[in-house]
């Protein structure tokens, strides 16, 4: 198969034989939605080839290529009469330089619009009455004069936008008030960014301009451009266009299957690479109910690599999405983004939240503190957190999509408790050294004294087991090795930790973990924390509430173990922990054989 990875041009994977999952019938849906369109998903999720796939379907110079492109698609069974009727015109705000002064900034605006104009004036140059007139210095009037030879040719004109918010965000989310400033230059009053899409919506209302598709990430933009674009219809939490962007569970089972015929793997082979892409890529739901969908970008990534070598790739993170890092760090540097973060990685379902927020203006991104709800709501636009269902409330549940960008998590909640590198570095190699040994006690000792001395200064006031959980996985989790599983259900109940060893790494001497923790208040035995720290291992050992705690740990752990040994069988090699912390001042730990 010619997988498309870092492809998003349409003609190229039609006319070349390239893998193309149809997803022409929302053609017919987002045409009769309406003529004015925002589209918001996180990035790399395939927006770009979907307005790629729109510019072919009504372009006028792709007529005599219409039923190459899309007779056996979906939209060439039954086109719409305004197939091939238009000229396109695609701007990209990616392009765009977010870096130096205002000016330069606006430059790079105006110098991306004007060199689309004059890339359009060379595609129609035989359909224009006359030549357009571009002006260097000021693109907006470039796009006017553009409107006025294509009102006197005979074909509309439709306008697509990618990444409308990308160098916007970037200006706004740089942190530093200047920034702020050059935001506001650009964007409110008589910013050039709200005077382009005021002129878009005036040509829309004067019959010069047919229609508009605006792609981005988040609606940030979108509440300050206000009067400059507030006819536009955003779609991207309507039920009926959910799955314009993303593969579906099925989809990816039927590519999966071809490239496991390819490479002769057996169903048992088969199955453990579906596994291994479901954990690490599904889960994206945008609305409650909605099918759960795969990020394109990884899992062509991932086929890619499968089909070459005819195993996994050893990253499963794609290196072009790790840019999505930075929009964790701005979150965790916000107020109550850090405790927010933690608080994904800690509960299950994860968190409630009256309603997804659908505007974002400065003014509230330079607020002291926002709400939880407006964090949650930028994490759920960048991919980070996703539609789990609605809880008793009715409140939306937002969790963490997959296992890809619960990696992203724990890295982060790695950088806020060690911010020194070495101790990073240090926590990591004694986490890698449990898995290579079975050896706890290094890694406990570390927790003790480097993770937990900087947790202990946070203001945290519910915690318990999960907290433990994640501070120990912010140095266990290991994608490269493992399948990390927090809360896997077995033999109907749920246990803490388990840590299954990837296919590809069961020739190495490394061990499957699995976990159960547990955490004692200090007041429930009655010691404050110097007295802890001043008891030995075995004192503390002997105190009913840690005598508890260890019994309960080790049933449910030999109720787990049995569990796996049935599904696994000899293809484990499992070791088995309980682990209970005193408060934030002693880790004990026994391993149940």
């Amino acid at each position: 198969m010619k997988l498309p990875y870092g492809l998003a041009d349409f003609y190229k994977i039609r006319q070349e034989g390239y893998f193309y999952q149809d997803r022409t019938s929302f053609i017919r849906i987002s045409e009769e939605r309406g003529t004015q369109l925002v589209f918001l998903r996180p990035r790399r999720f395939g927006k770009s080839l979907w307005l790629s796939t729109l510019a072919n379907y009504y372009d006028i110079l792709r007529a005599g290529d219409f039923a190459m492109l899309f007779g056996d698609l979906s939209i060439g069974q039954n086109p719409t009469p305004l197939h091939n009727r238009h000229f396109i015109l695609r701007w990209d705000f990616s392009k765009v330089a977010a870096f130096g002064t205002v000016e330069e900034v606006v430059q790079n605006l105006y110098d991306m619009i004007n060199e689309e104009i004059k890339s359009f004036e060379g595609r129609y140059r035989t359909w224009l009455p006359e030549v357009i007139e571009i002006n260097p210095n000021n693109a907006v009037a470039s796009f006017n004069n553009l409107l006025s030879v294509v009102h006197l040719a005979a074909h509309p004109l439709y306008l697509l936008i990618d990444e409308y918010d990308n160098f916007a965000n970037e200006i706004a989310m740089g942190g530093a008030r200047s920034n702020a400033e050059r935001y506001q230059k650009m964007v409110t009053g008589d910013g050039v960014l709200k005077t382009v899409f005021k002129n878009i919506k005036a040509a829309m209302g004067e019959g010069r301009l047919d229609r508009v598709f605006v792609t981005g990430v988040s609606p940030m933009l979108l509440s300050d451009l206000t009067s400059g674009f507030n006819t536009a219809t955003d779609i991207s939490l309507e039920r009926q266009m959910h799955d314009i962007c993303g593969f579906t569970e099925a989809e990816v089972v039927e590519v999966m299957q071809q490239v496991s015929n390819q490479c002769s793997f057996t169903p048992a082979q088969t199955e453990e690479t579906v596994q291994l892409m479901r954990s690490f890529y599904n889960g994206y739901t945008f609305l409650p109910e909605a099918t759960a969908l795969y990020n394109p970008t990884l899992s062509l990534y991932f086929l890619d690599a499968l089909q070459r070598d005819c195993a996994p790739p050893a990253e499963m993170l794609d290196v072009n999405l790790s840019m999505d890092k930075n929009k964790l760090e701005y979150i965790a540097g916000r107020p109550g983004g850090a405790s927010l973060i933690q608080k994904l990685l800690e509960e299950h379902p994860s968190v409630g939240v009256q309603r997804i927020v659908n505007r974002f203006s400065l003014q509230d991104l330079l607020k002291p503190k926002l709400s939880v709800t407006s964090l949650a709501s930028l994490l759920f636009y960048f991919g980070m957190t996703t539609v789990q269902g609605r809880n008793e409330q009715g409140q939306l549940e937002l969790r963490i999509p997959n296992l890809v960008t619960h990696g992203l998590y724990f890295e982060q909640l790695r950088e806020l408790l060690l911010p020194d590198e070495f101790d990073q570095d240090e926590g990591r190699e004694l986490a890698q050294h449990l898995c290579h040994t079975g050896e706890m006690q290094p890694l406990c000792n570390f927790i003790q004294s480097h993770v937990y001395r900087a947790f202990s200064n946070r203001d945290y006031r519910h915690a318990n087991e999960l907290t433990v959980k994640a501070l120990f996985l912010s140095l266990l989790y290991n994608e490269l090795s493992y399948l990390v599983d927090s809360e896997p259900e077995l033999d109907r109940r749920y246990a803490d930790l388990l840590m299954l060893l990837r296919p590809e790494y069961r020739q190495y001497q490394l061990f499957d973990i699995l976990i159960e923790f547990k955490y004692i208040e200090l007041s429930d035995v009655q010691l404050r924390a110097e007295g802890v720290r001043s008891k030995s291992t075995t004192e503390l050992a002997e105190l009913d509430a840690v005598k508890t705690a260890f019994t309960a740990a080790r049933s449910a752990l030999q109720a787990y173990r049995k569990t796996l040994l049935t599904t696994y069988g000899a293809l484990l090699t499992l070791r088995v922990y309980a682990v209970v912390s005193l408060g934030f001042e002693r880790i004990l730990w026994q391993e149940v054989k």
